[in-house]
């Protein structure tokens, strides 16, 4: 038994659930890990193990749970916390994710979706909690990743005049969402985020999973988030409906907001391009570079807006189209 182990048994046994039987669920591509704990009546809890030498802070998750719950959405009550260890023993909000629902039973989809767009607004009318902007500064810098490990993992060059002027260009149509109101984003928003909770109300259908990296930012970057999702194809029409209901909702300048949205969706998915690579370079995880096609089909998608017309030729030029043979070089990488 490792000293990790030893001290996940404590926590649990600290907290009540010593007779549970404990159950190894799906993780993500943090270094957390969860797992299932079973009581022998049937009572159910999520074990997170999130480790600090790793990286991971539990109390951001801590802090942004209890605001979505105080405003009247299903993010997991903690039940249990060890804090300086890195353990937290959660609510079980079940394993029916947008995505599993979605496959079992398509004409769900149009709701899911419709759901997912009220939590939002819900979020976006909600008074902002205090946490760190997503400006124009780290925007640029994450959208750079695509240069610092998907050109990288392909040319083997880094730190180049390329990846300089891009975020030269890219900064300066980012900088006008900084005047927009700014809303709580949790960066993660998509299907394999989201549970569906029918029991349940309202926007508090939605389970939500993975927010510990909320910052403010732009109304529009979760509605990207969710609408164009790495992990799942989106219909452009069921994309376009769901865009028209959040303005609905939201009433605003519908051009700022669908410029917004497109400049939001470059930024977003040149950033998973890049993470995406990192996790087969640098975390021997090539599951993911079979998703980057889908994403640079988005970059593409989102680049034919006028805003974007600045920059676009420039990532055209310098980044590589994830190609079979492009995605076999990042491959052989793997790890390296």
């Amino acid at each position: 038994m490792t000293d990790r182990t030893a001290q996940g048994s404590d926590f649990i046994t600290q907290s009540g659930w010593a007779d549970a039987q404990r159950v190894t669920i799906a993780g993500d591509a943090s270094n957390r890990r969860y797992e299932r704990l079973m009581r022998p009546g049937g009572q159910t809890a999520i074990l997170m193990d999130a480790p600090a030498k790793h990286g991971e802070d539990v109390r951001p998750f801590i802090s942004v749970a209890g605001w979505l719950r105080g405003i009247g959405l299903s993010a997991p009550e903690i039940l249990f916390q060890d804090v300086a260890s890195g353990f937290l023993l959660l609510e079980d909000l079940g394993d029916d994710l947008f995505k599993k629902v979605i496959a079992k039973e398509p004409s769900m989809e149009p709701a899911l979706y419709e759901a997912a767009v009220d939590v939002l607004t819900v979020i976006h009318i909600a008074p902002t909690p205090q946490l760190e902007r997503y400006d124009t500064a780290t925007m640029t810098r994450f959208a750079a990743r695509a240069y610092e490990w998907y050109a990288f993992g392909i040319t083997g060059r880094c730190c180049t005049s390329e990846q300089a002027a891009f975020e030269q260009i890219f900064a300066k149509i980012l900088i006008p969402l900084e005047t927009a109101p700014q809303v709580l984003i949790q960066r993660d928003y998509h299907a394999e985020n989201l549970l569906w909770l029918p029991n349940r109300s309202g926007p508090a259908r939605v389970g939500l999973l993975d927010f510990q990296d909320a910052m403010r930012g732009h109304a529009a970057y979760d509605l990207v988030s969710i609408l164009q999702d790495a992990r799942r194809d989106v219909a452009p029409a069921l994309e376009a409906r769901m865009i028209d209901r959040y303005l609905l909702q939201n009433p605003q300048d519908s051009n700022a907001f669908r410029a917004a949205y497109a400049v939001l969706g470059v930024q977003r998915n040149l950033r998973i391009v890049g993470a995406f690579a990192r996790l087969c370079i640098d975390k021997n995880k090539p599951r993911y570079i079979d998703l980057i096609p889908r994403v640079w089909e988005f970059v593409e998608r989102n680049l034919t807006h006028p805003t974007l017309t600045p920059v676009a030729d420039h990532i055209r030029a310098t980044l590589p189209e994830p190609t079979p043979d492009v995605l076999a070089t990042l491959r052989e990488k793997c790890a390296t």
